[in-house]
Formats: C-alpha cells, sequence, structure tokens
C-alpha cells in the first residue's frame, strides 16, 4: 500500500508557502467562497453545482459521513484549490473512487493542482480503493495533462454531456488509473513514498 499522507502539511509553491488540510464543516463557507469566484466553465466537470449552499451543506454532510474526504490548499484562511475524493461503498463500484481537483485561476500552471491530484490518490489508495476515476471537460488541457502525468489513462469520451448557463453542450472525458498497477510501478522504480 503507498503510504499515507499527514494532515495539516504545509508545501512549497513559487508564490509562497500553503497548508495542506482536510476539510470539515467549519470549512464550508470559504470553500463556498472559493467555488464561487472560479470561472463558471470550470465547474461542468462536477456532477452538482458547488456554488449553492445546499449542494455545499450535501458536500459536508458526506465527509462527516465517510464518503468524501476533501483535501484543502489554504494560505492566509483563504481556499486556493480543493481534492475530492468520493466514495460510493453501497454501490456496484464501491472499489473505484471519482478524484475532483479545483485550483484558483491565480495558481494554475504552478504544480499545485498535481500536488492535490496526488494526494487524492492517496486518500484513495489508503482507502484501499482499486481505481480511481477523474472527468473533466475536453478543453481542459491543461486538467487532462496533470492527470496524465501521475499515470491516468484515456478511458470514456461522453459526448454532449454536459451544458453550460448558456445552453452550450461540451463533451466530457473519463480518465482513469488501476492502483495496483501504479503501485506496481512505484516499487518497481523504488518510489513507494511519491504518493
Amino acid at each position: 500500500m503507498i503510504a499515507s499522507r499527514t494532515y495539516p502539511r504545509t508545501v512549497a509553491h513559487a508564490d509562497g508557502e500553503i497548508t495542506l488540510r482536510l476539510m470539515s464543516g467549519a470549512d464550508a463557507p470559504a470553500v463556498l467562497a472559493f467555488a464561487q469566484a472560479l470561472p463558471a466553465h470550470d465547474l461542468l466537470f462536477l456532477p452538482r453545482d458547488i456554488t449553492e449552499p445546499k449542494v455545499m451543506a450535501a458536500w459536508v454532510r458526506a465527509i462527516e459521513r465517510g464518503d468524501i474526504d476533501s483535501v484543502l490548499a489554504v494560505r492566509d484562511g483563504a481556499v486556493l484549490g480543493c481534492a475530492a475524493v468520493i466514495r460510493d461503498p453501497h454501490s456496484w463500484s464501491g472499489h473505484v473512487a471519482e478524484l475532483r481537483v479545483l485550483v484558483s485561476p491565480a495558481l494554475r500552471g504552478g504544480g499545485l493542482g498535481q500536488q492535490l491530484a496526488q494526494e487524492g490518490c492517496a486518500l484513495a489508495f489508503a482507502h484501499g480503493q482499486e481505481k480511481i476515476v477523474a472527468q473533466m471537460t475536453v478543453d481542459q488541457r491543461g486538467a487532462i495533462a496533470v492527470f496524465q502525468a501521475l499515470g491516468f489513462r484515456p478511458e470514456a469520451l461522453l459526448t454532449r454531456h454536459v451544458k453550460d448557463r448558456e445552453g452550450k453542450a461540451h463533451d466530457l472525458v473519463m480518465l482513469s488509473q488501476d492502483a495496483a498497477q501504479v503501485e506496481a510501478q512505484m516499487r518497481a522504480y523504488g518510489v513507494t513514498e511519491a504518493f
């Protein structure tokens, strides 16, 4: 098993240190403000609109139930990014986790998205998930590159799967990663602590 993380933890970033910590119910207002400041297109891959307070409340309840782990990237009380690992132990796909990552536009390109994706993978592996999936619109090339750098591979293209607020349809790409394969590669390279 790939080593799990400890929180809170400080990581270096080009713009200064950032604290990574697990999200709790007390973080809901800051995460809501973060989500509301994101471009609407960034949120299209999510099944629900997290800019809505009732959706944020459902997210917090899922964290409290243990169905979601969320890691926040925080500086001076402001949320700069987040990763969420969603599990549904009652489904036929209970062995599969979905990983969702969002980063403030001002911090993109500096490695924070990759750091958060790695954190999400580590949490999924620590929970014994066998497969991790991530989805995004096909034009989110930076996000696709981040996941592919972590060993995710395209698995499905969902055409005209989501509509933006103006009613324009967008395709989603689904990427996946097999936990056993990643762990075997890490062991082969002698880097089991990489996650």
